[in-house]
């Protein structure tokens, strides 16, 4: 897939899990293995992906003249990893979330304008 279409694909990614946390509840036993199980299995396709969008973005990033750097690219990995996690189990306070979403998606948005 294109670093482009990555990059979009991960944010409409990052809104719907956004929007998972806001509308769901903590669930009641963290160690249930069915809920495990769900995560896992609507976490799995994004992990995936992010993990080729950072090799892809960590050559944009060391081929051109871009405003991000690869540390942010790294970052921006990383916190979206813990959002995933944190929309399901819904274990961070929400402006903590937020500033994370709000993180991730400003480096994506750095990255498309400087596609362009």
């Amino acid at each position: 897939m294109e670093f482009k279409r990555m990059t979009l694909e991960l944010k409409e990614r990052l809104d719907r899990l956004a929007q998972y946390y806001l509308e769901n509840e903590k669930p009641k036993d963290k160690r249930d293995k069915d809920f495990f199980m769900f995560v896992r299995e609507q976490t799995t396709p994004t992990f995936q992906l992010l993990q080729e969008w950072e090799m892809e973005a960590l050559k944009f990033v060391k081929n051109r003249d871009v405003r991000v750097h690869p540390q942010q690219v790294s970052s921006t990995k990383e916190n979206m990893d813990l959002l995933l996690m944190h929309s399901y189990y819904i274990d961070v306070n929400r402006k903590r979330y937020m500033n994370l979403n709000k993180s991730v998606h400003y480096v994506f948005d750095i990255l498309l304008e400087d596609l362009n």
